[in-house]
């Protein structure tokens, strides 16, 4: 899979934004339509794409940009929003899986996923825990 240049979109004008923010408010139907066929995304896609219009209703600009299935170290990192160095430690500690190509490291894309996800699921769970605990008592 080739990497494609990013392409920067700037936001929507105030009144497209506010339109498609109300459309996208509690709607769980997003149907795609390329020339008048309509094409059923996976979940995955869906919420891609839904992320997508939700910042353009919300008025920002967005950069969208294809990933390849073996990142370098500054890709994964960008994508994972961390720094290269920070990056670099984990896959020396053993957090992150890391292939090399000769010296250089690379990254699988299902890593930095899984690992972006742990990472939801752990701020999830601090999150919740204190609403878990009993109330301390005098």
């Amino acid at each position: 899979m080739a990497l494609i240049a990013p392409r920067m979109t700037p936001g929507l004008p105030a009144e497209d934004a506010a339109k498609l923010r109300q459309a996208l408010e509690g709607g769980h139907d997003i149907t795609v339509f390329v020339d008048g066929t309509v094409h059923r995304l996976t979940p995955r896609a869906r919420d891609a794409v839904v992320d997508l219009l939700s910042r353009f209703g919300r008025g920002e600009a967005v950069t969208v940009s294809s990933v390849e299935e073996m990142l370098t170290t500054s890709q994964a990192a960008e994508l994972a929003g961390i720094s290269h160095t920070y990056l670099r430690n984990m896959t020396d500690r053993g957090e992150i899986p890391v292939e090399y190509r000769g010296t250089h490291r690379r990254i699988r894309l299902a890593a930095i996923m899984a690992w972006l996800d742990q990472q939801k699921k752990n701020e999830h769970a601090r999150q919740a825990e204190p609403a878990q605990r009993p109330a301390d008592s005098p």
